[in-house]
């Protein structure tokens, strides 16, 4: 029965790497869907090459260690080999070895990463370099936020800069849970809680952000497709987490503009005019 086992153990690696395998293949079936979500940013690929990178990575340890954990098993099965067994004691060399490697690995992925985290976390677009006419300085004018995310059980608010461009202002346009933003042009979103944790998630646009309560977090992306996409939450905020889901509308320039006036005309209307087919 212990060969038996160890050929057990071996289906894990066998397994797991198949299904890996089938679920990145393009139109694979029944795995399809179950991949990455399309991605219509245009910084998206320096999240996905990452994520492939470190399951790559991880993959090829899991499969050795998967390998050397089937043989250790079928060398040395009890019913197998009839040989006394030998104890030992520790080994220093194999123990600085296997303390120096995953601590290399941990500070190779953290330099690897650097990049795409200062891409979508430091490097906030600006409208001029300031005074200095220089990137990257104190003095340069950050680029304001087109409109204002609150979260909140269980959904999102929107606050969009009216015809001043500035959000905080009496001509801000509201909304809730759908997203209006124009393609192929550099956005910057602001966030806040207004209760408890929560993690606004783009999955389209592979951006994340933590919506911690007392602070204002700011996201930027370019969209680089129109169409209708997800917004999720992706912290367990309460009993209505599930229901905390938003849409995002990628659109011209041309259509953004023409649904930013017309919302700012509905919530702005201050007269009723009765229908003609009202009963005498």
């Amino acid at each position: 029965m212990g060969r038996f086992w160890s050929l057990l153990f071996l289906l894990v690696p066998i397994l797991g790497t198949g299904l890996f395998v089938v679920a990145a293949l393009p139109d694979s079936a029944p795995l399809y869907g179950h991949w990455f979500p399309e991605d219509i940013s245009r910084d998206g690929f320096i999240i996905d090459d990452l994520f492939n990178f470190i399951l790559y990575l991880t993959g090829v340890i899991f499969i050795v260690t998967g390998i050397v954990l089937f043989w250790f098993l079928w060398k040395y099965d009890a019913d197998k080999n009839a040989e006394p067994v030998k104890f030992s004691h520790g080994s220093h060399t194999l123990e600085i070895i296997w303390s120096i490697l995953p601590a290399v690995t941990l500070l190779f992925i953290a330099i690897y990463q650097m990049d795409a985290w200062a891409a979508s976390k430091m490097r906030r677009p600006t409208v001029s370099a300031g005074v200095d006419g220089i990137d990257g300085t104190a003095d340069d004018q950050l680029q304001p936020p087109l409109v204002e995310i609150t979260g909140r059980q269980f959904e999102w608010r929107l606050r969009y800069a009216g015809a001043d461009g500035k959000v905080g202002t009496p001509d801000d346009v509201h909304g809730v849970n759908e997203l209006h933003i124009p393609v192929d042009e550099e956005v910057v979103v602001s966030l806040k809680s207004q209760d408890v944790l929560h993690s606004f998630f783009l999955p389209n646009l592979r951006l994340k952000q933590d919506v911690v309560p007392g602070m204002k977090q700011f996201m930027w992306f370019r969209a680089t497709r129109k169409g209708t996409y997800d917004i999720v939450c992706a912290e367990l905020c309460g009993w209505g987490h599930y229901k905390m889901r938003g849409r995002l509308v990628v659109e011209s320039r041309k259509e953004f503009d023409a649904w930013l006036q017309a919302a700012y005309d509905a919530q702005n209307q201050t007269e009723y005019s009765p229908s003609d087919t009202d009963d005498e």
